[in-house]
């Protein structure tokens, strides 16, 4: 029987953290269906899945140095012993160069290989994009992103281009082996339209995976993005390939703390909607010219403007009043995370004292 392999290659923001995290729940029930999520015995299948796409695609960073190094390899392993369906996922693939399309292509190949490719309208993408460029530790504004990717200029351009990256990835494929999952304006009755949506391009049963996740990397809003923003400006850290500010800046202040104020949200400039709309013309133009299976609608793919009298904020320019509160509450929960380390090192060293007395007896 043919192996079939769903590489879901991204976009990013395109509910992706959620994805990887409700299959990496369910591993074991969609194991049971014959659909295999490649794990290590030990941990879990989204770190597994990131490590092998950085290897795969030359990169080295979210981590200690080396620490992807040989993931891609050992993912192909894991899917040639596999049987029935396989579904890898990760959305810096979308990015990929052809040298490395090729690479993976090579190394599936002998499998039904169908690439899966989530698409979001660029009213909501970009300004998700931005923040969650800034949380990696980038320092740019919202305006000079947004003009770096209407410039093509940008490594998120390149990846969220769904003609560009779907033509570079599906090259060598039949057109009904692309599939094109749009994110819904609206989540459905029940807020699982999207889960639903990727059930299909995936061959799901959603009776196969009935553990929720409660991960969803949600965006930060102007002040709070601007604060970190300044943050990134002071610290200097290098930050793409600095494990400490991974854990403690993104992971703790920015996905814990910052994100679950209420915010004013980010969102796409009105005199960029011009250029989002006619983006999303060119994709629908091409999808329907491709002959691409799509799963959804291609209506999801136009931005929608906001409501006459609603106020654009500029999170370039943040009242200090707004952005106080957000350092408040962040000096709050780090000098907090401070003392905790703090009582933990006492604790570790009387452990120690303690050892040693016993040794010297």
């Amino acid at each position: 029987m043919t192996r079939v392999v769903h590489l879901h290659i991204g976009a990013p923001k395109t509910g992706t953290t959620y994805l990887q995290d409700r299959l990496d729940l369910n591993r074991a029930s969609l194991a049971r269906h014959g659909v295999v999520i490649p794990a290590p015995r030990s941990g879990h299948s989204d770190m597994f899945h990131f490590r092998a796409a950085l290897d795969l695609l030359d990169q080295d960073w979210g981590g200690t140095p080396g620490h992807a190094h040989g993931s891609w390899d050992a993912m192909v392993r894991r899917v040639n012993r596999a049987d029935g369906t396989v579904v890898i996922s990760h959305e810096i693939l979308a990015g990929a160069k052809p040298d490395k399309i090729a690479k993976a292509m090579n190394d599936l190949a002998g499998n039904e290989v169908h690439v899966v490719y989530s698409a979001r309208d660029l009213g909501r993408q970009l300004p998700a994009a931005w923040q969650e460029s800034i949380k990696q530790g980038r320092k740019w504004p919202f305006k000079r992103f947004l003009t770096k990717v209407e410039r093509g200029q940008t490594w998120f351009f390149n990846a969220m281009d769904l003609p560009r990256v779907l033509s570079q990835w599906g090259a060598k494929l039949p057109p009904e082996r692309v599939h094109v999952v749009t994110v819904p304006h609206d989540r459905g009755p029940n807020g699982d339209e999207l889960w639903l949506r990727f059930c299909r391009a995936f061959g799901i049963d959603p009776a196969w995976a009935p553990l929720d996740s409660e991960r969803d990397n949600r965006s930060l809003g102007i002040a709070e993005t601007s604060l970190l923003r300044k943050l990134n400006r002071r610290l200097e850290l290098g930050v793409r390939r600095e494990p400490v500010y991974d854990n403690l800046i993104r992971e703790q202040l920015a996905q814990e703390v910052l994100v679950s104020r209420e915010a004013i949200p980010v969102r796409l400039p009105p005199d960029r909607y011009d250029f989002a709309e006619q983006q999303a013309e060119r994709w629908i133009e091409w999808i329907k010219g491709s002959g691409v299976d799509v799963i959804g609608d291609v209506d999801d793919l136009r931005p929608r403007r906001p409501a006459e009298g609603v106020e654009w904020r500029n999170p370039d320019r943040v009242r200090a009043k707004l952005e106080l509160g957000a350092a408040l509450d962040a000096l709050t929960v780090m000098t907090q995370e401070a003392a905790n380390r703090a009582t933990a090192d006492t604790v570790g060293a009387r452990l120690r004292d303690t050892a040693r007395r016993l040794r010297d007896r």
